[in-house]
C-alpha cells in the first residue's frame, strides 16, 4: 500500500508533491470503466501537458480531507482560495488517480462556483459536491486537484481512498511467504517513506525560501500599490483629458458622418458618371474597330494610289518640262506686258492732256458763243439802223458743219473753233466694248488696251495664289494637278 502524507504547517499539504509526482501512469480500470459527469457530457474541461515541476500546488488549500470515503455516497470537498489567487469561471476540481502526469488524467470533475466578492483579500472558504454515481469503485489511492482554465494545477489534496469503514478490522490470515513477501514490500516502503522524508526536507527549505521570496513580493506589491495610487490619478486626468477629447471625436464623427453621407451621394454620381462612360467606351471600341477596318481599307487605296502616284511622277516630269516651257513664255509675256503697261502710262498720258485741252476748247467755245450772242444784237441793233433786215441780209454762213450751223446760228462767219471740235469729237463719243467683260474702251485705243485688259482677267491657284491669264486655261488646270501630286 502507497504510503500517505501528512498535513504540513499551515494546513500545506508539501509532502503531498512527492505522492503525486510519483513514477506511477494513469491506467484505464476495466474492472471500473469511468462514467462522464453531466458536465462532461456538456463541455470537456481545459486540460494541458503542463509538467509537475511548473505547477503551484499552494494557490489552493484543501481542507478536511479524509482518509477513505464510503462508496454509495456522495461526498463534498472543502476548498480554500488564497488571496494572491483569482479564480475564472472555466476553473473545475477533478479527481485525480495518485501518479497522474497530467492534467487530462482525470477520472472525474465539477465546475467550480466564483465567490461572490472576487476583491477581497482574505481567504475564501469554498465547495464543492461529487455525486455518488460519478465516484472511482476501486480501492486505488486518490486526490482532490484544482486546475483553472488554462489546464495548470492551482492545488492538490492528500490521497484518500473509497472503502467501507469496517475493513480495518478484518483478521486477514496469511501463509509464511506472504509474510515474507509483505516484509519486503514493507521494507521498500521503508526506504520510499525515507526518501519522501528526505523530500519534505529539502521543500520546507524551499517553502521557506517561498516565503522570504513572498516577502520580497509584499513588499514589491507596496510598491507598486503606491505606483498605483500615481497611476490612478495620472489615470484620472488623463480621462478628463480623453473625454475632452471624446466630446471633440464626436463632433468629428458627425461631421464626418456628414461627409460620408455627401461622399456616398458624389460615389453614386461617380458610379452612374463610371455607367455613362462605360457605354462611351464600348462605342469607342466599336469606334476604334471601324477605324481599323477603314484602316485596312485606306491601306489597300494607299497601295492603289501609290501605283497611281508612281504614274502621275512620271507625268509631272512631263509637266515639269510644260512648266519650263510655260516660265520662259510667262517671262516674255511679262516683258510684253511691261511694254504694254509703258504704251498705255503715255495713251493715259495723252489721254488726261486731251481732256485738258477739251475742258480749255470748251471754256473757250462758250466765251466765244457768249461774245457771239453779243455781236449778233449789235449786229441786229446795226442793222435796225440802217434800215436793213438780218434775213434779207445777201452773206450766209458757211454750210459746210451742219452741227456747227445748229448750234451757233447767229454767227455770221461760223465757229472757228468747228474745225477741232469735228477732229476732237470722233476721239471721244466712238467707243468699243470688250468681248469678255463688256467693258467700253475708245476706238483709238481699243486695241492697244483690250489686249492689256484681256491680261488683267486672269486664273489664281487656290494653293499657291499664282496667276494665269485667262486664255491660258490649260496651263492653269496643269498646275492645279501638280499640286496633288
Amino acid at each position: 500500500m502507497p504510503p500517505l502524507a501528512g498535513r504540513g504547517r499551515a494546513g500545506s499539504l508539501i509532502p503531498v508533491l512527492d505522492v503525486i509526482g510519483g513514477c506511477g501512469r494513469r491506467r484505464t480500470l476495466p474492472s471500473h470503466p469511468r462514467t462522464p459527469t453531466m458536465e462532461e457530457t456538456v463541455e470537456d474541461p481545459p486540460t494541458s501537458a503542463v509538467l509537475l515541476e511548473h505547477c503551484h500546488f499552494s494557490q489552493v488549500i484543501f481542507n478536511s480531507v479524509e482518509k477513505f470515503y464510503v462508496p454509495g455516497g456522495d461526498i463534498t470537498c472543502y476548498y480554500t482560495l488564497t488571496q494572491h489567487f483569482i479564480p475564472r469561471r472555466k476553473d473545475w476540481i477533478g479527481i485525480f488517480r495518485v501518479g497522474w502526469k497530467t492534467t487530462r488524467e482525470y477520472y472525474t470533475f465539477m465546475w467550480v462556483t466564483l465567490p461572490v466578492d472576487l476583491n477581497s483579500k482574505s481567504d475564501k472558504q469554498q465547495e464543492v459536491q461529487f455525486k455518488a454515481y460519478y465516484l472511482p469503485k476501486d480501492d486505488e489511492y486518490y486526490q482532490f486537484c484544482y486546475v483553472d482554465q488554462d489546464g495548470v494545477v492551482r492545488g492538490a489534496s492528500i490521497p484518500f481512498q473509497f472503502r467501507p469503514e469496517n475493513e480495518e478490522d478484518i483478521l486477514v490470515v496469511t501463509t509464511q511467504g506472504e509474510v515474507e513477501e509483505i516484509e519486503q514490500h514493507n521494507k521498500e516502503l521503508c526506504e520510499e517513506n525515507q526518501q519522501l522524508k528526505d523530500s519534505c526536507v529539502n521543500l520546507q527549505k524551499q517553502n521557506s525560501d517561498m516565503q522570504a521570496e513572498l516577502r520580497k513580493k509584499q513588499e514589491e506589491l507596496e510598491t507598486l500599490k503606491s505606483i498605483s495610487k500615481r497611476l490612478e490619478e495620472t489615470m484620472r486626468e488623463q480621462k478628463d483629458c480623453w473625454e475632452t477629447e471624446l466630446l471633440q471625436l464626436k463632433e468629428q464623427n458627425q461631421k464626418m458622418s456628414s461627409e460620408n453621407e455627401k461622399m456616398g451621394v458624389r460615389v453614386d454620381q461617380l458610379q452612374a458618371q463610371l455607367s455613362t462612360q462605360e457605354k462611351e467606351m464600348e462605342k469607342l471600341v466599336q469606334g476604334v474597330q471601324d477605324k481599323t477596318e477603314q484602316l485596312e481599307r485606306l491601306r489597300k487605296e494607299n497601295g492603289q494610289l501609290f501605283l497611281s502616284l508612281t504614274q502621275q511622277r512620271e507625268h509631272q516630269k512631263e509637266l515639269q518640262w510644260t512648266v519650263e516651257e510655260m516660265k520662259q513664255k510667262e517671262t516674255a509675256a511679262a516683258k510684253k506686258q511691261q511694254e504694254l503697261t509703258d504704251q498705255n502710262f503715255d495713251l493715259s498720258k495723252r489721254l488726261s492732256e486731251n481732256k485738258i485741252i477739251y475742258n480749255v476748247l470748251q471754256k473757250e467755245k462758250e466765251r466765244i458763243e457768249d461774245e457771239n450772242d453779243l455781236l449778233k444784237m449789235e449786229n441786229s441793233t446795226l442793222l435796225s439802223y440802217m434800215g436793213l433786215n438780218y434775213d434779207s441780209f445777201p452773206y450766209q454762213a458757211p454750210t459746210s458743219n451742219q452741227g456747227g450751223a445748229r448750234q451757233n446760228p447767229g454767227l455770221v462767219y461760223g465757229n472757228p473753233y468747228s474745225g477741232i471740235q469735228e477732229s476732237s469729237a470722233p476721239s471721244l463719243l466712238s467707243i468699243k466694248k470688250c468681248p469678255t467683260c463688256k467693258s467700253d474702251f475708245p476706238d483709238d485705243l481699243f486695241d492697244h488696251t483690250l489686249e492689256q485688259h484681256t491680261q488683267t482677267l486672269s486664273l489664281n491657284c487656290p494653293v499657291c495664289d499664282k496667276a494665269f491669264p485667262a486664255k491660258e486655261k490649260q496651263i492653269f488646270e496643269d498646275h492645279v494637278f501638280c499640286h496633288t501630286l
